[in-house]
């Protein structure tokens, strides 16, 4: 393949050697380009420690592409190698017609929808010819970009800085994490999205600003581009930090609320008949077919341990706790399996340990800032149910998790923090986390004090 540059009559092939060269200058420029942006994103003083973690983490990500061999060293992967099959296919499609965004419909593929793998088509291009390595730096950039929302992310919501450094070293080596976005997987590029727009929701609750709101739809658009059905997972948080509710006064109103969320977003009989919710239920039935779920099932092979079937009668609805039980917690450690289903067994001991500070920093959400809470929530619990309504194989439940395994925690975050009872007010980042907020007004007590001695 090469790649060329457009004239009005002039096409000039790229050499193999140019090729070469423009895919390591490419690699380059995502090392610089994460250096620049830890800097602007985090200032010069954090930025000592948190710079050395994600250069370290992006390469990482590189030496694990090179090792594992594109995952043939443990019997792994293949959706990795189709997205960058179509993103060259895209690319060539530019070479006769000029950039533009291709479409599923463009390219004849009727069930894919390939952002990703137009951007992949995007590095290719300027690359000459397959670029591999190329798009796996650009997927191991966007993976650190994840991190640094989720540091900030957690700073929003409560956690001081030594939590949310903490939550962005662990996330960056997050074993599942990690070798997901060591390839040309599109694992990341949805766990980005959907972080960074449940993100804006929380921040639209400490104060509103139209660049947030500008911001929303592409960012929705790009959750669409990859998983579709994500969307829905993100619309009932993102609706609550429309509102701007700053608190909930009670358990009550908490539970009455997740609940009639809850049955909206789940009982077709509750829902007015309208073009999203059809495209929604569409496409949950689509996961939730037999057919979908038997070959799920079968994927890594039942023998090997990885399919899982549950005897609930044809009704997806029905053994809901199993369901739920290992959408959340497995692989378990007896889980017989491939060796990339035992070396998940890392990621899962270490999502255990996250999971029960997250139930910690739950606890003292609850106690300061309970809207915030709410949105998490919001998206933890319907996600997860829809995950177990379409459990059929661990090794994919495993990847599918990752956005949920991530908001999760960021309540890890909180608890990790320092004891911050006499801190700020509810809902007030430890440092200014976003250049607009208002400064924060400590009111002046009713009197000065009296002098020594006087009454």
């Amino acid at each position: 393949m090469t790649c060329a540059f457009h004239g009005p009559d002039l096409v000039v092939p790229m050499p193999a050697e140019v090729s070469a060269l423009m895919q390591l200058l490419i690699v380059v420029m995502f090392f610089g380009a994460l250096a620049l942006l830890v800097r602007g994103v985090v200032g010069a003083g954090m930025a000592r420690r948190v710079l050395p973690v994600l250069l370290l983490a992006l390469a990482v990500r590189l030496v694990v592409y090179l090792v594992l061999d594109r995952g043939a060293l443990i019997g792994y992967g293949g959706d990795n190698v189709g997205y960058e099959l179509l993103g060259i296919e895209i690319a060539e499609r530019w070479q006769a017609e000029g950039i533009s965004y291709v479409t599923a419909d463009g390219v004849g593929r009727p069930y894919s929808v390939p952002l990703h793998s137009n951007l992949f088509a995007l590095v290719v291009y300027l690359c000459g010819g397959p670029a591999p390595m190329a798009c796996t730096a650009f997927v191991g950039f966007l993976a650190c970009v994840l991190c640094l929302i989720l540091y900030r992310f957690a700073l929003l919501i409560g956690a001081d800085e030594r939590g949310a450094f903490r939550l962005l070293a662990v996330m960056a080596f997050m074993p599942a994490f990690l070798l997901h976005t060591a390839d040309t997987y599109k694992d990341g590029f949805n766990a980005l999205f959907v972080v960074a727009a449940l993100a804006l929701g929380v921040s639209l609750t400490r104060r509103y600003a139209l660049w947030k709101l500008l911001l929303l739809p592409p960012l929705l658009w790009c959750v669409w581009g990859v998983r579709p059905y994500m969307v829905y997972m993100c619309l009932l948080p993102l609706a609550l930090g429309m509102t701007g509710l700053k608190r909930l006064i009670s358990l009550r109103a908490m539970v009455i609320t997740i609940v009639a969320l809850f049955v909206v977003l789940f009982d077709p009989a509750s829902l007015q008949e309208s073009a999203p919710m059809e495209d929604m239920w569409s496409r949950l039935a689509q996961g939730q077919s037999s057919a979908a779920l038997n070959s799920n099932a079968g994927l890594s092979g039942i023998a090997r341990g990885s399919g899982v079937r549950f005897e609930d009668g044809g009704n997806v609805w029905s053994h809901l706790g199993p369901k739920i039980f290992y959408t959340i917690l497995s692989p378990f450690p007896w889980t017989g399996g491939s060796l990339a289903l035992q070396l998940g067994k890392i990621d899962t001991l270490v999502w255990y340990m996250l999971l029960a500070l997250a139930v910690a920093g739950a606890r003292r959400l609850w106690s300061t800032d309970r809207s915030t809470l709410l949105i998490l929530l919001l998206f933890i619990v319907p996600a997860t149910v829809v995950y177990a309504s379409t459990m059929a194989n661990i090794g994919l439940i495993f990847r599918q998790r990752m956005p949920v395994v991530m908001v999760t925690s960021l309540l890890a975050a909180v608890a990790w923090s320092g004891a911050r009872r006499d801190g700020p007010a509810a809902g007030e980042p430890p440092v200014p986390s976003e250049p607009d907020e208002e400064p924060r007004v400590v009111s002046e007590p009713d009197e000065a004090p009296s002098p020594a001695g006087a009454r």
